[in-house]
């Protein structure tokens, strides 16, 4: 949650919301008894919102009406039947997050037991990319007490000065991060069932996080460009006896299922809609042109993103572990997963 709150371009808000959790249930001593875990996130910033959201008073403050570009506003209105977007901009608010990581936190933990890392890194922040070339796979992961989550240093500075431009400017910066998981076994995962796709289920997880625009898993839109021989990952057998792959253009993913290799997904985030040079929109009660409505809001929100998305791919994976694997505890959990693992080593030692 620490990590979620930080990072170069985040707003004022950050200063007044320190977040806790609370374990209400289903924690003793440390450990999950196997009863519901509860955790709670209390916003201190709620006291100053009291009357604004109250259930039940009369409606204070004016309303928002001038719809912001990009946001949900509009849409939410019109469907939801409602004549203050405030109504649908503090649900839609990436806030709803925290919960998200707290939850992920815990996710981390059952997989990290199971010999499972999850990691990210910034690659881009408004048009200025790291150099993939001289990134190592051991520095992803290294960079967590750094406030852009970016393993490249020279293009950690020009972003900076880029997102100090778009600060200054009234504008904001979207960016791409990239995840990476290592220790996962083969065959995570199905090709079965359409909804079952390990590969699919990702997706729509971090598509889920706000601003997400897109999402690549390895090569990712670079197969299009290229024929199948430049793109899928040939096999070699090992000095070991076991089958290897020179490349991972598939991103540990194949006919969604893990293949063996890390696990590399990306994701594209646009630059947030609020922006404090406000763009052009119409004010819903009088259908005049104005100034779209300012919120407090980020300048650059992609290294907090980067943490969300990480959460996110935690879920997911300990979901299928715990659906693939299925145990009541922790120490079945591991048996039942060695026990695979033994048996797909078998495969090459009878080969």
């Amino acid at each position: 949650l620490v990590r979620r709150q930080r990072g170069y371009g985040r707003g004022g808000r950050m200063k007044i919301e320190t977040d806790r959790v609370l374990v209400l249930s289903g924690l003793r001593f440390g450990e999950t008894i196997g009863a519901p875990l509860t955790l709670q996130v209390v916003n201190r910033d709620f006291v100053n919102w009291t009357d604004r959201m109250d259930p039940f008073g009369t409606p204070t403050g004016e309303r928002i009406t001038a719809v912001r570009p990009g946001h949900a506003d509009l849409a939410g209105v019109l469907k939801y039947d409602r004549r203050d977007a405030r109504d649908i901009l503090e649900r839609s608010s990436a806030r709803e997050t925290t919960m998200r990581v707290a939850v992920g936190a815990v996710c981390r933990q059952l997989l990290a037991a199971l010999g499972i890392d999850i990691a990210s890194h910034v690659t881009e922040i408004g048009g200025v990319a790291v150099d993939a070339a001289a990134i190592r796979a051991d520095d992803i992961g290294v960079t967590n007490s750094d406030d852009l989550n970016c393993c490249d240093a020279a293009a950690g500075a020009r972003m900076r000065e880029r997102i100090d431009e778009a600060k200054q400017a009234g504008d904001t910066l979207g960016g791409i991060f990239e995840i990476v998981v290592r220790g996962l076994p083969t065959g995570l995962g199905t090709h079965t069932q359409w909804d079952r796709r390990l590969d699919a289920r990702l997706a729509g997880a971090l598509m889920s996080i706000q601003a997400i625009k897109g999402v690549e898993i390895g090569a990712g839109f670079m197969c299009a460009h290229l024929p199948g021989s430049e793109i899928h990952d040939e096999l070699y057998m090992g000095a070991d006896g076991r089958p290897y792959r020179k490349t991972n253009r598939a991103g540990g993913l194949e006919g969604g299922m893990t293949n063996g290799e890390p696990l590399i997904v990306r994701a594209a985030m646009k630059p947030i809609p609020t922006l404090m040079a406000p763009l052009q929109t119409i004010d819903l009660a009088t259908g005049e042109a104005v100034s779209a409505s300012k919120e407090r809001s980020d300048t650059c929100a992609v290294p907090a993103a980067s943490v969300v998305g990480e959460a996110m791919t935690a879920f997911v994976l300990a979901d299928a572990v715990c659906s693939q694997f299925s145990a009541d505890n922790m120490t079945d959990l591991q048996a039942s997963l060695n026990a695979y693992c033994a048996r797909l080593a078998e495969v090459w030692q009878n080969a």
